[in-house]
């Protein structure tokens, strides 16, 4: 063969093989990893409904358990029509520091075969849906801080407009490549973007609103308990969706991801009933289920970067300082969060992104692309850093997020029901409806 030959014959081989790499290479939809993210999808869904619904329920007096229910509920069904309008276009499309562009309004340009570059293996539909599951349940869980007394118009248009003014921009900057992900901050499920915007926006919003009628003075004790055992346990199970799914593809970092998240919430538990115990005289089931969603909300953020041993250590530590926060410290300063949404999920947020900085493990969170993520045990304490400037701002923002959606709120309804519905009941006075004697 003459020479001429050979270098046409190689020259075909070398665009062959460059476009079988090319092909290789392209965003591929992958089966496992779908169907593992549909399961994920269901399960973060239920924690809002019943999971939450429940818990929460379990928690408050009689004459307001439908009231708490329907907070859930109604977030559940806003939350998820304005993500599919504006919400996930603004937190997880275009690459602005500061938020997303338009370019996905209503789900624009999403096809069957459409990936996202944050989750290369699944449709982008399926990816933004169990993104809108985790806006959801954020929105939801702050009714936890203000309830027995916000009213449900005011509870809707506020959640409409914190979800703009808070939760978009804050995903954009640590989930869709802002400012902060630039900066090397990183939260694996939701520390700073799901707790700490709950919780710091629960706090600030009891604060505004004020404490209930009687804080202080007379039996505010939980209506149903078991209510909010069995709630427990549906939550539990969905974080597995939660933490688990946030690896984006069944593969054994999620499996890390699900065991660290389970042992952080038996640690949880179990620290915080043996506290109690030896504080009060007795472990109560309050105490049990608030120290195993404690473990489960502060390993959050740091369940894909670091191992099950670390988790135990995690849980354990959510449930000492938990417990301070909502025992003694919401009782010295005196504020009336009504089911402790700051001092589980806000203060659990901050000490799980603060312990990514401590206890990340490489290993577990390298991929072919890049190295992964490690913290002062492994001999990077820079990484403390950028995770302690993530928690300074995402509360700044929110605190100052809150109070703006809290004012356009009250432009339009009150903030509280009057006196005379808050002694009747929400159930009545807002919904017509009461739990049977």
């Amino acid at each position: 063969m003459s020479r001429f030959g050979s270098a046409v014959l190689a020259a075909l081989g070398w665009i062959s093989s460059a476009g079988l790499a090319a092909a290789s290479d392209a965003p591929r939809i992958d089966a496992a990893d779908t169907g593992f993210m549909i399961v994920c999808t269901a399960l973060v869904l239920m924690m809002t409904l019943p999971g939450l619904a429940l818990f929460y329920a379990g928690m408050v007096r009689r004459k307001n358990v439908l009231a708490t229910m329907a907070q859930s509920a109604g977030a559940l069904a806003l939350v998820s029509i304005l993500w599919l309008a504006l919400g996930y276009t603004l937190a997880f499309s275009g690459e602005g520091p500061v938020i997303g562009d338009l370019s996905r309004a209503f789900f624009a340009g999403i096809g069957l075969e459409t990936t996202s570059p944050l989750a290369k293996t699944i449709p982008e539909i399926l990816f933004a849906i169990y993104q809108m599951t985790f806006a959801v349940i954020t929105c939801a869980l702050i009714g936890g801080a203000v309830a027995d007394r916000m009213r449900f118009s005011a509870f809707l248009l506020f959640s409409a407009i914190w979800l703009f003014v808070v939760y978009a921009p804050s995903a954009h900057w640590v989930w869709g490549g802002g400012f902060l992900a630039a900066m090397g901050f990183v939260d694996f499920a939701g520390g700073a973007v799901v707790h700490i915007n709950a919780g710091v926006a629960g706090l600030v919003a009891a604060v505004v609103i004020g404490k209930r009628q009687g804080y202080g003075r007379e039996n505010l004790a939980p209506f149903d308990l078991s209510l909010a055992v069995i709630g427990t346990g549906l939550l539990w199970v969905g974080w597995f969706g939660f933490n688990g799914g946030s690896a984006l593809g069944a593969g054994s970092r999620a499996v890390f991801a699900i065991a660290s998240t389970h042992l952080a919430a038996c640690a949880g538990a179990i620290v915080w009933a043996a506290i109690e115990w030896v504080h009060r005289g007795k472990p109560s089931v309050l105490g049990i289920v608030s120290g195993a969603v404690a473990g489960l909300g502060t390993i959050t953020p740091a369940s894909g970067f670091v191992t099950p041993a670390h988790g135990v250590v995690i849980g354990a530590v959510a449930g000492a300082v938990c417990y301070w926060f909502c025992i003694i410290v919401k009782h010295r300063l005196k504020y009336d969060d009504s089911l402790d949404v700051f001092g589980v999920h806000g203060v659990g947020g901050m000490l799980g992104l603060l312990a990514v900085g401590v206890f990340a493990t490489g290993w577990l969170s390298a991929t072919p692309e890049a190295a992964g993520v490690s913290g002062l045990i492994e001999g990077n304490p820079a990484q403390l850093g950028v995770q302690a400037l993530g928690v300074v701002v995402t509360t700044a923002w929110c605190v100052v997020g809150t109070l703006i959606s809290l004012g356009l709120t009250r432009l339009f309804t009150p903030l509280r029901v009057d006196a005379d519905g808050e002694r009747e009941g929400l159930d009545l006075a807002l919904h017509g409806e009461a739990v049977q004697q």
